[in-house]
């Protein structure tokens, strides 16, 4: 049975590991680096988890489901302060990085995601004509913004990935997303584009695919 220290010593570790993750990736933080950050032994952070795809996987868990209780609190309340929770922006950066990294891991989180925002959506009055679509474009549009850390923190003068920083770029964020930039008409318009290519390509049985922007 753990003692309270040994639960503490536990969060602390998941805590410095989510931080060096964040920072160096997977692969370039050691379990040497992250028991030194959170000021144990290695032998003592091989007790709780393992090795260190043991304590990524312990991450990854605790993380998605903190960032699902944030989500939940705003679905219950209608407010998004919890959205904006001293540990969302760590937790924004830990998962987006998680998921640069492109393993399996990474997508079953993505998926994770998409799941999660489809029961959102359907406790709200938004209308869609494909709610995965709708989910999965807006889950990829809000980490974005935490993928292009280096390009915004640029444009915008100082680092979007720490205060006060990060309160522009989620200002920035609510003012885009409290407005609509189409009309209802100008929306209207292109839909009935958007179907009228669908149906011609249906009619000449034909594809498009989105070009590749690998270098391969």
């Amino acid at each position: 049975m753990s003692s309270d220290s040994d639960l503490t010593a536990r969060a602390r570790i998941r805590d410095a590991a989510i931080a060096l993750f964040t920072e160096r990736g997977i692969a370039g933080a050691t379990i040497r680096d992250i028991a030194q950050a959170a000021g144990v032994s290695s032998g003592l952070l091989r007790h709780h988890f393992g090795s260190k795809e043991g304590l990524r996987d312990a991450c990854d868990e605790w993380a998605m489901a903190r960032i699902a209780q944030l989500q939940m609190a705003f679905t219950e309340s209608g407010t998004i302060g919890g959205a904006i929770a001293p540990d969302a922006m760590a937790l924004q950066q830990y998962l987006v990085r998680s998921l640069m990294d492109g393993s399996p891991r990474g997508a079953a989180m993505f998926e994770q995601t998409v799941q999660r925002g489809e029961q959102w959506l359907a406790t709200t009055g938004l209308e869609t004509s494909d709610p995965r679509a709708y989910v999965a474009v807006l889950g990829a549009m809000k980490m974005g913004m935490f993928l292009m850390r280096d390009q915004l923190t640029a444009a915008l003068g100082e680092d979007v990935g720490a205060m006060p920083g990060y309160l522009r770029l989620i200002r920035a964020s609510l003012e885009i997303f409290s407005q609509p930039l189409l009309t209802p008409e100008q929306a209207d318009d292109a839909l009935k584009a958007l179907d009228r290519l669908g149906d011609s390509l249906i009619g000449e049985k034909g594809s498009w695919r989105m070009p590749s922007m690998s270098k391969d």
